[in-house]
C-alpha cells in the first residue's frame, strides 16, 4: 500500500470530497454509499502507513471489520492468491484474533474511525453466532453487525447461507438477543439467494449484502496440481460485476429491507449499475488492493 500514497490526494494535497450524496441506512446517517468489503481493506495498518490524514478523510462512508470468529484463526497456508485477467481468487481463510482479542486490541482502535463501524461475525453453529452477536452487540462503539453465513453449521452439516431454513432459524434465535442492525452476508454460489434473503428478513435480518465471492481454483503452471495452499478460494474483482447484478435484482425483488451490494466494483459507472439494480449501499473491495483511495474516488465518480 505504500507505493500508492499519492493516491490518496489531490494535486493541492486534499483528498476529493464526496459529501454530496448523503444516504440513510438502517438508521445510519451515511455521507456518501460507499462502503468497504469486510477483509479488504486493513484501516488499522493503513493509518500506520498513511497517518492521521487518513482517518480525517476517510476514504469509506461506514467501514466493515475483518470478519471474527469465536476463536482466533492463522488462516489458510500459502499461497493464498491467485490473480486472474480480471479478478483476483483468494484463499486467506479468515485470519484473526478471535473475538476476545477484537474485543481487547482491535475495537478500541476502530472504535476511533470517523465512520460507523460494522463488526463482521462468522461462526460454526448458532451457538458460536449467539455469543459473537452478544458480546460485540453489547458494545456501544458497534453501529452494526454483518453475519458471514458462509461456514457449514456443525450439527446439520448444511451451510447456513445456501438453505433458507438455515438462515431463517439463526435469525430467529439471534434477532432476540440484540437491538443492533443484524446484515446478512449472503453467499452467490446458490442457484438463487432471493429464497434465503427472504428468509432471514422474515428472522428478523434489518438488511442483506451480496455478493460475496465465487467458488474457484487455480492450476499451478510448473506442477499441474492446485495453487493455493487450501487448493480453492474464492473470485472477486470485474469478473464477476454481471453476476452480482443479476443477484441483487433478484433478491431485490423478493425483499423489503435495505441491500449492500458488492462485486466488482472498480469506478462510479459500476457502483450506479449496482444501486439502479436494488442496492441502498455499494461496498467495495478487490479495488481497493490496488488503489488504497478507491472508496473516495468511485463516490466522487458516482456523484459525478
Amino acid at each position: 500500500m505504500a507505493d500508492k500514497a499519492p493516491a490518496m490526494a489531490d494535486g493541492n494535497g486534499a483528498r476529493p470530497k464526496a459529501d454530496g450524496m448523503p444516504v440513510e441506512f438502517c438508521g445510519l446517517e451515511l455521507r456518501h454509499p460507499i462502503i468497504n468489503g469486510s477483509g479488504t481493506f486493513d484501516a488499522i495498518a493503513a493509518r500506520r502507513v498513511f497517518g492521521e490524514s487518513l482517518w480525517r478523510e476517510f476514504p469509506f462512508s461506514a467501514f466493515v471489520s475483518k470478519t471474527i470468529t469465536l476463536e482466533s484463526r492463522i488462516g489458510n497456508p500459502p499461497p493464498r492468491l491467485w490473480e486472474t485477467p480480471s479478478g483476483l481468487i483468494n484463499s486467506i481463510g479468515l485470519p484473526n484474533k478471535g473475538l476476545d482479542g477484537f474485543l481487547a486490541d482491535d475495537l478500541p482502535q476502530l472504535s476511533e474511525l470517523p465512520v460507523p463501524l460494522i463488526v463482521s461475525v462468522m461462526g460454526t453453529s448458532q451457538e458460536e453466532f449467539a455469543r459473537l452477536v452478544e458480546a460485540v452487540g453489547a458494545r456501544e462503539e458497534v453501529a452494526a453487525i454483518e453475519l458471514n453465513v458462509s461456514c457449514p453449521n456443525v450439527k446439520s452439516g448444511l451451510i447456513v447461507g445456501e438453505s433458507p431454513e438455515e438462515a431463517g432459524s439463526l435469525l430467529s434465535r439471534l434477532r432476540s438477543l440484540t437491538g443492533v442492525t443484524l446484515i446478512v452476508k449472503l453467499t452467490p454460489n446458490v442457484p438463487d439467494p432471493a429464497p434465503i434473503a427472504l428468509a432471514a428478513e422474515q428472522g428478523g435480518a434489518d438488511a442483506v449484502s451480496l455478493i460475496n465471492t465465487l467458488r474457484a481454483a487455480a492450476i499451478a503452471p510448473a506442477t499441474g496440481g492446485p495453487w493455493l495452499g487450501a487448493e480453492r478460494g474464492g473470485l472477486s474483482g470485474p469478473a464477476i460485476r454481471a453476476i452480482a447484478i443479476e443477484q441483487i435484482r433478484s433478491v431485490s425483488a423478493a425483499v423489503s429491507i435495505p441491500i449492500i451490494g458488492m462485486g466488482g466494483v472498480s469506478s462510479g459507472r459500476d457502483a450506479l449499475d449496482l444501486l439502479s439494480a436494488g442496492a441502498k449501499l455499494v461496498a467495495v473491495g478487490t479495488e481497493s488492493f490496488r488503489d488504497p483511495a478507491a472508496g473516495s474516488r468511485i463516490a466522487t465518480e458516482l456523484i459525478a
